[in-house]
């Protein structure tokens, strides 16, 4: 049966998580894991200072499935099953070793799934003790008034053939990366400090809370079967938005566009990153571009359990029935906010004290679907036809070819390919172009179309692109006559 839980489908990241579930769970404010590299003898070890447990209590920890899923449980214990340190363990190690101290001296026990499997008779072989050779791994809670050490030997599943050094390094990181965002909200809130081989690690927020021009909706409470939940939206800044380093981190484990959708906490550990749970209207949302910056915090007590479907690994949840609806809803809003941040680089949705934007181009739906059109009112594209003369036809035909041929899937291609809307709105030019345009428009309404300078200003600063240069819109002076 043990041989067979080994393939519940753990990360070595998410089985080191759920041991710290049960630090958590024990009181801790401090745990150390610890990376011991020496080949096939290679160890990892999650020392906690909680209150630790005497020998019946670690009798009854080491046993599978001490506790029925179906007990009450106090509204901070983040288990469930009663298998998670077990399952957690052997999923990746052949040898399970627990030390624990409550105010006396160490118990310790270990399961060891060689001796299980070479047993003649078949016995569940619980040994007392470390192993011998590996007393020296638990020496740290020595030291320690209170707390537990659990070790992980034979890590057939981590250290397998041809694994070097630099893999179980790169081990390390996958594994900071992860319980960073698992345990971010204990680690914002100084409740608790997790360092790997002495290094604490850093939280890692998924909204990027802390800052001005993250979008949040504010919480949404309701009940579902008698369990409250909490539900909060938020778009975050657009990469232009954002310093380098910043974007670089917000992107997550997995990449910005991986980790867009809800994330799902229970008790503030979060079980679920970055997932549209088989939520939408009509189809199945998925992970799509455009939706990279939604992110949407959801809470849920561990009462609620069942009606979410948690796993053991602690890593799936289906929203119930009676809560689809309304999450849906829900998110839709999130995404589509999110989306326009997304098309417009981050700049202000579209709109003026001064009066609606004069856009460029203007989308068009008929029965034979949707078109482009460029928009023959923009004071530019105005311009030039009422100057044309005897080119005015020619002016409209080059407007209808550049209609008619706008790239629009290679548009759509390029920007799924590059994670990023293209540049639009004169980003990137140097701020001469943009003055040097912005002055021939500026000359042509004042002395060709008769407008007062102050009038000019104003019908720019509604006209796209430069309504995204307002300020220097308003220092804009007549330069020169047009005959």
């Amino acid at each position: 049966m043990i041989e067979a839980l080994r393939g519940l489908g753990y990360s070595p990241a998410a089985a080191i998580a759920d041991v710290i579930d049960n630090s958590i769970a024990a009181g801790a404010s401090e745990v150390d894991v610890q990376f011991e590299w020496s080949g096939r003898q290679s160890s990892i070890a999650i020392v906690d200072n909680g209150s630790g447990m005497d020998a019946a209590a670690l009798d009854m920890a080491m046993r599978l499935g001490e506790r029925s899923p179906l007990d009450h449980r106090s509204e901070s214990d983040l288990g469930r099953f009663g298998l998670g340190l077990k399952t957690a363990s052997f999923s990746q190690a052949r040898r399970l070793t627990v030390a624990s101290r409550r105010q006396g001296p160490v118990s310790c026990l270990r399961w060891d799934l060689d001796v299980l499997r070479d047993d003649p008779k078949g016995e569940w072989t619980l040994l007392e003790g470390a192993a011998p050779g590996s007393a020296t791994l638990l020496a740290s809670l020595d030291k320690m008034k209170s707390g537990t050490l659990v070790l992980w030997e034979n890590l057939d599943r981590i250290v397998s053939a041809g694994v070097t050094d630099r893999h179980f390094l790169a081990l390390v990181d996958r594994v900071e990366k992860h319980l960073s965002m698992v345990f971010h909200r204990f680690l914002e809130g100084r409740r608790l400090t997790v360092r790997i081989n002495g290094s604490p690690i850093r939280p890692w927020d998924p909204f990027l809370s802390a800052r001005s021009d993250t979008w949040r909706s504010g919480s949404d409470r309701f009940a579902v079967n008698g369990h409250e939940i909490v539900v909060e939206g938020f778009v975050l800044p657009h990469k232009d938005r954002l310093p380098p380093k910043v974007y670089e981190d917000a992107a997550g484990p997995d990449g910005w566009t991986s980790q867009q959708g809800f994330y799902v906490y229970r008790h503030e550990r979060l079980l679920v990153a970055g997932h549209w749970l088989g939520l939408g209207q009509g189809r199945s949302w998925t992970k799509e571009e455009p939706f990279k910056l939604a992110r949407i915090r959801l809470d849920i007590p561990n009462s609620a359990d069942e009606d979410w479907k948690i796993d053991i690994r602690k890593s799936t949840a289906r929203p119930p029935q009676e809560a689809r609806q309304r999450l849906s809803l829900f998110a839709e809003d999130v995404r589509q906010r999110a989306r326009r941040v997304f098309a417009f680089r981050g700049k202000s949705e579209r709109g003026s004290r001064s009066g609606p934007i004069s856009p460029a181009w203007r989308a068009t739906r008929s029965a034979d679907g949707l078109r482009y059109r460029v928009e023959r009112d923009h004071p530019a594209v105005a311009s030039v036809i009422e100057q044309a003369g005897a080119l005015r036809d020619d002016v409209i035909a080059m407007l209808r070819v550049i209609e008619e041929t706008v790239p629009v899937q290679q548009i759509w291609l390029d920007t799924a390919e590059a994670k990023e809307a293209p540049r639009i709105g004169f980003d990137g030019m140097p701020p001469e172009e943009v003055q040097s345009i912005a002055q021939t428009l500026f000359n042509n309404l004042v002395i060709r179309k008769g407008m007062s300078e102050e009038a000019a200003r104003r019908q720019l600063a509604v006209t796209e692109p430069f309504d995204n240069w307002i300020s220097f819109i308003e220092t804009l002076k007549r330069t020169k006559e047009i005959p």
